[in-house]
């Protein structure tokens, strides 16, 4: 007996594969007839039962926090989890692990981020960086699209970029002289003092 066909599908492969399904459904959705009505009916039932048999995987694994964090950490079975209601993990903690794994790839462009902290569905988030790239637009939008992925519950994201730091003073401008217009009146005021005494006395 030949061996069976390798059907596994990996991230690549599957990104395009669910957005041709949302295209597929979006289709079928603006096509009238009963055809259509009983495709859509279909794909309801049978997600609904393939969300169940997941709830039962992660019933099973809940025992196993190594197994069931596997589990939370793979990209489609989060994206799942999540659109069933199932995910076993907390909100905060999904957000803490969306930026746990942004981390990386901020660091290696010069900036920090951390959670401060997540409340009434809105999670506040701390840019710093090194160059004044930190709070770029289309870096903040790189962590707010991350973070809605892994939270999609969340209202808001709010993100605190600090000010950044004024500049230095140039070294020149130390060694510069005084204004011409304050001349006058440091020349009245060392005429008032009267000559500097030469004999140690005043």
């Amino acid at each position: 007996m030949g061996e069976q066909p390798d059907r596994r599908l990996d991230d690549a492969a599957v990104e395009p594969r669910l957005a041709h399904l949302d295209a597929v459904l979006g289709q079928l959705e603006q096509t009238p007839g009963r055809t259509a009505e009983l495709a859509l009916a279909a794909v309801a039932i049978l997600t609904e039962v393939y969300g169940e048999a997941l709830a039962r995987v992660t019933d099973l694994a809940a025992g196993n926090p190594h197994v069931l964090d596997r589990l939370a950490g793979d990209d489609l079975l989060r994206h799942l989890l999540l659109l069933h209601g199932i995910h076993p993990d907390p909100l905060d903690r999904r957000v803490a692990r969306a930026i746990d794994d942004l981390r990386p790839q901020l660091r290696a462009q010069g900036t920090e981020i951390a959670l401060v902290g997540v409340q009434d569905d809105v999670a506040q988030i701390s840019l710093s960086a090194r160059s004044c790239g930190g709070g770029a637009p289309a870096l903040q939008d790189v962590v707010r699209d991350q973070v809605l992925t892994y939270a999609p519950e969340l209202s808001a994201v709010d993100l605190v970029v600090p000010a950044p730091a004024p500049a230095l003073i140039p070294l020149t401008t130390l060694w510069q002289r005084p204004d011409r217009s304050d001349a006058p009146a440091l020349s009245r005021a060392g005429r008032a003092a009267g000559p500097p005494a030469t004999d140690g006395t005043a």
